[in-house]
């Protein structure tokens, strides 16, 4: 048995208060020196899932608000390279914000395979915000059924 401390999930603690501080700082930074580039307070773009089965790798990245016609898929033995660029509607005269999150502009990421794959095969599909890729391994990289002999 594992005994846990509760904590209060309101509870304010040293690093809570510093890691409010910095995101106050980095907005202070943000409005005086302009924009950052798209989400480089939030980790990297878009956020990807590798899978496989015996066939096929499978990437599946979130692309929300972002129209297919702006991305750009280049899909190599070993790697996806997935570059693109999210447009946000143009804002009215006098909108001021009081947090802004989501940003625009160019993005491109590289993913490293688990294994080969055909790329002559490979296909994409975007749905709901979500782009899928399915690509067929190479024959070399497929899991190979290995018959025992009996001697």
């Amino acid at each position: 048995m594992v005994l846990l401390r509760w904590r209060d999930p309101f509870e304010r603690t040293a690093l809570s208060e510093l890691n409010r501080l910095q995101e106050e700082m980095n907005m202070l930074f943000d409005r005086f020196f302009g924009r950052r580039s798209l989400l480089s307070g939030a980790g990297v773009f878009p956020a990807v899932n590798v899978a496989e089965d015996n066939d096929n790798v499978y990437v599946t990245a979130e692309m929300p608000g972002i129209n297919p016609k702006d991305i750009e898929l280049t899909v190599e033995e070993d790697s996806v390279v997935i570059k693109g660029e999210r447009k946000l509607e143009e804002e009215g005269e006098g909108i001021s914000y009081h947090r802004r999150e989501r940003e625009g502009g160019s993005f491109n990421r590289t993913i490293t395979l688990p294994t080969r794959i055909v790329a002559e095969k490979a296909s994409a599909e975007v749905r709901n915000g979500v782009l899928t890729l399915t690509l067929p391994k190479a024959e070399e990289a497929k899991p190979k059924k290995i018959e025992i002999k009996v001697g």
